[in-house]
């Protein structure tokens, strides 16, 4: 088993030694700063870095300023940022940016379930006064929230499911008005909520595959992954986690942090160590920034290489993914994916003549991954279409 490895055994000994009742074994945010602004959620994004990356980084706190100043030279096309009104102010028309704002600014709320609860709130605002203006109205809203950020595929994707769920009954055609928008705002609750219990059933339905003495490999910080994790410590299974780097955002830091609050084993791994460390690894875990039909899925930067090298080695990849991340896409190779880009430190200046490869995530087939995860069950990549065709019907 993995605790008596030399590895292990090792690693143990220098972490003894190492670990005071000091801060030294804890990552800290950086110090505020005057620019200390670029890491805050804004309400309008920065128009030349995808609105993902800031609200990463002001969740998890380590990507620096600098990084965020550096991603605007590499935008290609800069678009210009909604115009939104603060709900703060009675005297100002109602904005669904505003509300989808307000929710993003919950750490462990996801993006998509934002856009759902501010789609919710459209539904309870709406002066509209009959089923038609309604679903225009709600319409509009919906491509508003896309619009705010057209790299996000789980905000896009959890837009276009709620209004399927939403408007998805044939009752609607035979009540009256305020009895169908009452069934609207209760559709979409049941949805909001549907979407926000997710990660812990993800969570119960992942257990049985994580056993005692396993080492699982992790990529970037996913929160639904992290929710596996939590629940397996919780259940206090005997398990270890090799974090990678996570370059450049450094999420992997994030992560093993967050798991040695836990008492979790961790050990990090840079991110260019995965096939060395991979005859260690039993199994890995990654989430996903969107399922496409094939079954494969979008995910950070590495993804791709790292489920290269674990099925050469015949170790399994599992996938935590959030429904409502399932999108209708079915993306041929890298190039098809729509440009995301995130900033860069390499820690010395870079000639202005080096193209630096700023790209956010890639895109790993469905042939490298084993099971998918899901508030739905448990998925093989090949059943991930049939059930997009049930959500999208």
């Amino acid at each position: 088993m993995w605790w008596r490895s030399a590895s292990f055994i090792l690693d143990r000994q220098q972490n003894d030694a190492a670990l005071r009742p000091d801060t030294s074994s804890t990552i800290t945010p950086p110090p505020p700063t005057e620019s200390s602004s670029a890491m805050g959620l804004p309400t309008d994004h920065n128009p030349n870095i995808s609105a993902y990356y800031q609200t990463r980084a002001a969740h998890h706190a380590v990507v620096t300023s600098d990084w965020l100043a550096q991603a605007q030279a590499a935008a290609v096309v800069a678009h210009d940022p909604p115009q939104s009104t603060s709900t703060a102010d009675p005297d100002k028309p109602f904005s669904v940016i505003d509300v989808f704002n307000n929710w993003r600014r919950q750490p462990d709320l996801a993006e998509a379930v934002a856009a759902i609860r501010a789609l919710a709130a459209v539904i309870r605002s709406s002066q509209a006064s009959t089923m038609m203006q309604l679903e225009i109205e709600l319409k509009k809203a919906s491509d508003s929230l896309k619009a705010w950020d057209t790299t996000s595929i789980s905000l896009t994707a959890g837009c276009d499911l709620f209004m399927r769920y939403v408007t998805r009954t044939s009752a609607l055609e035979y009540e009256d008005f305020n009895s169908a928008k009452s069934r609207l705002i209760e559709r979409a609750e049941k949805f909001g909520e549907i979407s926000y219990k997710s990660r812990k059933i993800i969570a119960m339905l992942s257990q049985e595959f994580i056993f005692d003495g396993c080492t699982i490999l992790v990529h970037g910080f996913s929160r639904v992954v992290f929710e596996v994790l939590k629940l397996a410590a919780q259940n206090k299974k005997l398990f270890r986690v090799f974090c990678t780097e996570g370059r450049p955002d450094r999420t992997g830091l994030r992560l093993s942090n967050e798991l040695a609050k836990l008492d979790v084993p961790v050990k990090l791994v840079i991110d260019s160590a995965v096939a060395y460390t991979m005859d260690e690894v039993d199994m890995v875990f990654v989430g996903a920034d969107g399922v496409v039909e094939s079954g494969g899925i979008i995910n950070m930067m590495g993804t791709y290489q790292i489920a290269l090298v674990a099925n050469s080695m015949n170790k399994p990849v599992y996938v935590a993914a959030e429904s409502y991340k399932f999108a209708r896409l079915y993306p041929l190779d890298q190039k098809d994916l729509a440009p995301a880009l995130r900033p860069i430190d390499f820690g010395v200046p870079i000639p202005s003549k080096v193209e630096v490869e700023r790209s956010a995530r890639d895109y790993t087939p469905p042939q490298y991954l084993t099971l998918l995860f899901t508030d739905l069950g448990v998925l093989t990549p090949s059943v991930v279409s049939d059930e997009l065709i049930q959500l999208y019907l």
